[in-house]
C-alpha cells in the first residue's frame, strides 16, 4: 500500500493534490517492476512537497550543487535494489519511498509553454519523480527512453498528455 504525505505552499493554487499525487505514485510504481508493492502488507510512503522557486533552488544548491530552481527534485530514501527485501522486512511495517519537491514557477511556466493544466503537469513530474525514486533515471539514453516509456504509459492510464512528443522534422 502506498501511502502519500503531501503538503502545499503558496503560490500553489488549492487543488485536490492529495488524490492527484496518489494516483500520480500509484500509476507510476504499477508499471515497474516494483508493481507489488501497491499490494504490500507494509505502507510504501513518499512525501510531495508543493514549495516555491526559492526553496527548490536552495534545494538544489544544497544536494546538487546548481544553483538555480527545477521542475522536480527527487530525494531517494532506500537503494531500488533494496526496495522488495526492506517492504518485506519491515519491522514496524513502513518504508520511507523518499521525497518529491515541485516548483510552483517553474512548473506553471512549463504547464503554460505546453498548453497544459498545472496539475496535469504536475501529475507527469510526480510521475516522473516517484521513478526516480525506484531509481530510474535519464543520464544515458537507454535509460531516458525506458524511464520516458514508462511515464507514457503511467500518463495515459491517467487519461493525461504526451509529454515526449514525436518530432517529425
Amino acid at each position: 500500500m502506498i501511502e502519500i504525505a503531501l503538503s502545499r505552499e503558496d503560490p500553489w493554487p488549492e487543488h485536490d493534490w492529495d488524490a492527484l499525487a496518489e494516483r500520480a505514485a500509484r500509476a507510476a510504481v504499477e508499471r515497474t517492476p516494483h508493481g507489488g508493492l501497491l499490494a504490500s502488507p507494509a505502507v510504501i510512503e513518499l512525501s510531495v512537497r508543493l514549495a516555491t522557486d526559492e526553496e527548490v533552488q536552495r534545494l538544489n544548491r544544497q544536494y546538487r550543487g546548481k544553483d538555480k530552481p527545477t521542475n522536480v527534485l527527487s530525494f531517494p530514501m532506500i537503494q531500488p535494489d533494496l526496495i522488495e527485501s526492506v517492504s518485506a522486512n519491515s519491522d514496524d511495517g513502513e518504508v520511507l519511498l523518499g521525497d518529491i519537491v515541485l516548483a510552483h514557477g517553474v512548473c506553471a511556466a512549463e504547464a503554460a509553454e505546453r498548453g497544459v493544466a498545472l496539475a496535469d503537469h504536475a501529475a507527469h513530474l510526480m510521475v516522473h519523480g516517484v521513478l526516480h525514486l525506484l531509481g530510474y533515471d535519464h543520464a544515458g539514453e537507454s535509460e531516458g527512453d525506458a524511464m520516458e516509456r514508462i511515464e507514457r504509459d503511467a500518463l495515459s492510464a491517467l487519461g493525461l498528455h504526451d509529454p515526449y512528443p514525436v518530432n517529425e522534422d
